[in-house]
């Protein structure tokens, strides 16, 4: 988002965001393996600004179930395994929120946070979530995490059948820090597809998991459940990435990671 204040996206900002999970033109194919295409677009020089594009076909979960799970945070803090901490701030209408999450990076990369604003809508039997960086007065950066900037990420969900459909997951990111070369290649090599399939076997395990933790609890879909505050626009403000510290971790080399697997 690239206005000077804080505002709800509209139905043309949805539209611009499917059809830019939609083209191809200017973007590399990184990853194109079983299920999952991976795309990417070259940065800028000298600015570390990094955009990713993944695609992932899922034939046996419906487009609801991906909705419901990129939706519910508690479930998240169950099976994302990079979640440090996540929690809504607080609710701006019925289809937007704000909301925190911190996450691990590869080591020995420093772990990133970030505060968005984030909004969500059906289209048909399609879905689109969309967020973008936002500053709130109480949640200032921390010291131990750099504060990363989300320029424009989001999914879009697009219903295939009654058990299929295709997840685009967009990530137009400033990580705040001058990053080496092999975690851009391996963001686009592994980490991507890597997270997308643990998306998909989150999706597989939902209903389970749902049918025992608060089944009817659905604010993304019943937004008269939500427990969340007002928050007034006025509180926010765009986070700009000029004003937060830059950190240097061009040189670190990479480590080998331990696959989590379930």
């Amino acid at each position: 988002m690239s206005g000077q204040a804080v505002t709800i996206p509209d139905d043309r900002a949805f539209a611009s965001f499917k059809a830019e999970c939609l083209c191809e033109e200017g973007w590399s194919v990184t990853c194109n393996k079983r299920n999952i295409t991976v795309w990417v677009k070259d940065m800028e020089e000298g600015k570390s600004i990094h955009r990713i594009k993944c695609r992932m076909v899922c034939k046996d979960v419906s487009a609801e179930t991906m909705y419901d799970v990129l939706h519910d945070i508690e479930y998240r803090r169950k099976w994302d395994r990079n979640v440090i901490e996540t929690f809504d701030i607080g609710k701006l209408t019925v289809n937007a929120d704000v909301g925190y999450y911190a996450w691990k990076c590869p080591s020995p990369l420093c772990n990133r946070d970030v505060i968005t604003l984030r909004s969500w809508l059906p289209i048909g039997k399609d879905y689109i979530i969309m967020n973008y960086s936002v500053k709130h007065a109480k949640y200032p950066p921390k010291k131990d995490l750099v504060r990363a900037v989300s320029i424009q990420t989001g999914y879009m969900i697009q219903c295939q059948g009654p058990e299929q459909c295709h997840l685009t997951y967009m990530a137009h990111v400033d990580p705040r820090g001058s990053l080496p070369k092999w975690v851009v290649n391996r963001s686009s090599h592994f980490l991507a597809p890597r997270a997308m399939t643990k998306i998909n076997k989150a999706c597989l395990k939902y209903s389970e998991w749902k049918r025992r933790h608060n089944p009817g609890f659905k604010p993304w879909l019943y937004p008269e459940q939500t427990t969340l505050p007002s928050i007034p626009l006025s509180e926010l403000s765009i986070q700009r990435a000029e004003s937060l510290e830059i950190i240097d971790e061009s040189s670190l080399a990479e480590t080998q990671e331990r696959d989590d697997s379930d």
